[in-house]
């Protein structure tokens, strides 16, 4: 019977650790998603900058015709 309680210690043990393994894999998922939609955010806040930088630039080479 001393068997069968340290496996199932043992057995605790390992499925805590995979717990623990798997809770921290999801965190760092989902910092990864969070990371991604904030570069994305990013890259749209950019190309509208272009799209404004060259509509003054065709504003100003108007004006100085």
């Amino acid at each position: 019977m001393a068997k069968k309680d340290k496996l199932t210690d043992v057995s605790v043990k390992i499925g805590a650790a995979l717990g623990k393994a798997d809770k921290r894999a999801r965190k760092f998922l989902a910092a990864g998603d969070i990371a991604k939609e904030e570069l994305q955010e990013i890259s749209r806040q950019v190309e509208q900058l272009k799209k404004q930088l060259a509509k003054t630039t065709e504003r100003l080479k108007k004006a100085l015709q």
